[in-house]
């Protein structure tokens, strides 16, 4: 059945299910002229209650079930659908939806579930024909016409007599056809539950017998779980007995780790006083040590001062013994210059022999360091030829040139020595040592 908003709900339900007299269509004329909208008027009884999705539906003569109407509209619903008493109603048909054809139908009134409650009379869409134009007909005539319908009236109010009474039988049938419906239905429940309850009881036959031999199973798991049981309950007393003995002997372990808690207690106390005893020791023991340090810093700085001041006493010795050699060197070498300033007039060779014959050699081994300067009078008797072309360096025994200049030549010699600062003494740079100690001897003046 279809039951939505375009479609009418209809049914399969043969003509022989249908109740027609709950619904009653009246003033349904024998034919409708085509073109003109259509009013149906019918009466809702007592024996029906409408619903919102009842409807009339116009259905050629010969339909079999409700789903070959031809048109239909919804039926209203009446202001009182509780009503008992009957309710009349009207539904109008556009023309536009109305058939063409000259055929026979009937108005069908519906309900949502599909099945016919009221039925019409047929009737026709046609024009009017001359057929259907009243005939005047003389007195007598009329008169023999009015006796039968008198007679004709009587029959229709005895007919109409006997249609009440049919109409009675009718409804009475209509109850009694509703309750075998309804035994039919409940029948046809019974056997369709019967059918169901002996699906199920073979069901559940076949799950008892399934049950059964699961149960045979279940014993047999049963009895193993019996001795499992017997087996654990043996076991939980042996371990109840171990637990008891295990919980004697962790309340003599408790009672002992109070003891020792106390005793470890009191060791930390005496430990602590311990530690507070040793950090106090620590600390002379090294303010001692740094006393201790400091002093012997002190004897080393008095050796070390005392070898200092040996040293600079040697080295003050020395450097007197070297001034005075370096004074006779300067006073022998500007005597040589003026000896050899005054003779450059008379002959370069023969100053040179004089020099060689009357200037001794000066022992460099009295200095230190030696003297620079001793290299020009060493070489003056190398040769007449070599005495005013060589220049040879004391520190390096590197040779110069004739026309090397005297500044040039001191800058060399002066790159081997250091320089005092303080005294303006020189030493070789390859004794940088003796240098540095006296530099400090220096400072502890």
């Amino acid at each position: 059945m279809d039951e939505t908003s375009d479609e009418p709900p209809t049914s399969a339900v043969l003509l022989d299910n249908c109740h027609f007299s709950q619904v009653v269509f009246n003033n349904v004329e024998k034919f409708y002229v085509p073109g003109g909208d259509v009013t149906c008027y019918y009466t809702l009884t007592q024996n029906i209650v409408p619903r919102g999705k009842d409807w009339v539906g116009i259905f050629r003569v010969g339909w079999k079930t409700t789903r070959e109407y031809y048109t239909f509209m919804w039926a209203p619903l009446p202001s009182d659908i509780h009503s008992d008493a009957a309710v009349q109603q009207q539904i109008q048909f556009k023309a536009y939806y109305l058939p063409k054809d000259d055929e026979y139908y009937q108005f069908c009134y519906v309900d949502q579930d599909g099945v016919v409650r009221g039925a019409s009379v047929p009737f026709q869409f046609r024009a009017e024909t001359e057929d259907d134009i009243l005939v005047v007909t003389t007195q007598g005539e009329v008169e023999e016409i009015e006796l039968q319908n008198k007679n004709l009236h009587k029959e229709n109010e005895e007919l109409k007599a006997s249609c009440a009474s049919l109409q009675k039988q009718n409804i009475d049938l209509q109850e009694e056809l509703k309750k075998t419906q309804e035994l039919q239905n409940s029948l046809e429940s019974l056997r369709s539950n019967t059918e169901k309850l002996e699906l199920e009881l073979n069901s559940l036959k076949k799950e008892n017998k399934h049950l059964k031999e699961l149960d045979a199973c279940r014993e047999a798991e049963l009895h193993r779980l019996k001795e499992q049981i017997q087996n654990v309950t043996s076991d939980k007393e042996r371990l109840e007995t171990r637990l008891k003995t295990a919980l004697d002997h962790m309340d003599q372990l408790q009672s002992q780790v109070l003891n020792y808690e106390k005793e470890v207690e009191h060791l930390s106390h005496m430990d602590h006083d311990k530690t507070e005893q040793l950090e106090s020791l620590k600390e002379e023991n090294r303010q001692l040590r740094m006393t201790r340090t400091q002093q012997q810093q002190n004897v080393n700085l008095m050796k070390e001062l005392e070898e200092q001041k040996r040293l600079f006493q040697i080295l003050q010795a020395k450097k007197n013994e070297a001034d005075e050699e370096n004074q006779k060197l300067r006073e022998e070498n500007d005597g040589l210059l003026r000896h050899l300033s005054q003779a450059s007039e008379v002959s370069p060779f023969s100053v040179v022999s004089q020099a060689q014959a009357s200037v001794p050699a000066p022992e460099v081994g009295g200095l230190l360091f030696g003297n620079p300067y001793c290299a020009a009078g060493a070489n003056l008797g190398a040769g007449a030829a070599d005495v005013a072309s060589i220049r040879k360096c004391p520190m390096c025994d590197e040779v110069f040139p004739e026309d090397i200049e005297t500044s040039q030549y001191e800058a060399h010699v002066q790159s081997h020595l250091l320089e005092c600062p303080l005294c303006s003494e020189t030493f070789e740079k390859s004794n940088k040592q003796v240098f540095d100690d006296h530099i400090f001897c220096h400072g502890l003046e």
